[in-house]
């Protein structure tokens, strides 16, 4: 595969729908994005040169919350390359939650990572929250609906009735304590099923950025449809119990307890 530059990463992006000025929260994999001009660094600059500088991006740099979190230090955890690199660019903004936490760079930034609730921590008055507020787009970039945050959200928004427990270590009174945060966890493999909605509507652009299959939609149409889904079955995004898939059986278990 040719290797393509940052100014023709940017021209895909712009082709695609991202909007000059506006919010865009970035899921990737470099993996599938790659090779590029500069590596993960150029994808970089080429989504800020497709936002401009009135633009603002942010991304997911979650934690393991196995010790506590210092946002100028702990490294992400299963975020991937380009998001590691992009909370350590000088100017970068990273929000406080000691597990689920976000970076942004731009005029929004400090709004975007304003101190949140611990749970749930992809709610409405969180960074993905905010960027639904702000009227911002979702951009899954080689990656799927799976590892889309924004349906957390929605989740949250919806008044889902499953919720699980996970340990997080936080700093209380100048000491470490793990406390258990809840949150609206499973498998997330059902979120693929908002793709068909989504392009059934004309909701969702695909395309290719550098060598990915990209996925950009507005957070708000996420959260509507998603909302539309949750309300004809509440566990929809829940794997099915003939599967057994673990994660999701815990999640429904959890309705059973509440």
């Amino acid at each position: 595969m040719a290797e393509l530059s940052v100014e023709q990463v940017a021209t895909q992006l712009r082709a695609l729908g991202v909007r000059r000025g506006g919010v865009l929260l970035v899921h990737t994999s470099f993996r599938a994005v790659r090779p590029m001009e500069g590596g993960p660094l150029g994808l970089l600059r080429a989504l800020r040169s497709a936002l401009g500088e009135e633009g603002t991006l942010v991304m997911p740099t979650m934690t393991d919350g196995e010790t506590i979190f210092d946002p100028t230090s702990t490294p992400t955890s299963g975020m991937g390359i380009t998001a590691e690199l992009f909370w350590r660019r000088p100017g970068v903004r990273r929000s406080t939650h000691p597990g689920g936490s976000f970076a942004a760079a731009g005029p929004m930034a400090e709004r975007i990572c304003a101190p949140q609730p611990l749970s749930p921590p992809h709610g409405p008055d969180s960074p993905v929250g905010r960027v639904h507020d702000l009227a911002g787009q979702v951009l899954l970039l080689g990656v799927s609906h799976s590892e889309n945050t924004t349906l957390h959200l929605a989740e949250a928004i919806a008044g889902v009735p499953y919720s699980v427990e996970h340990p997080c270590v936080v700093e209380i009174e100048g000491h470490p304590r793990t406390v258990m945060i809840p949150e609206t966890d499973h498998c997330c493999r059902g979120f693929r099923l908002i793709d068909e909605p989504l392009r059934a509507r004309a909701l969702q652009r695909e395309g290719l950025v550098g060598n990915a299959q990209a996925r950009l939609c507005d957070s708000r149409d996420v959260v509507a449809v998603a909302a539309e889904l949750l309300a004809s079955d509440p566990l929809v995004f829940l794997c099915p119990p003939e599967e057994h898939c673990e994660e999701c059986d815990e999640a429904r278990a959890s309705t059973r307890s509440a």
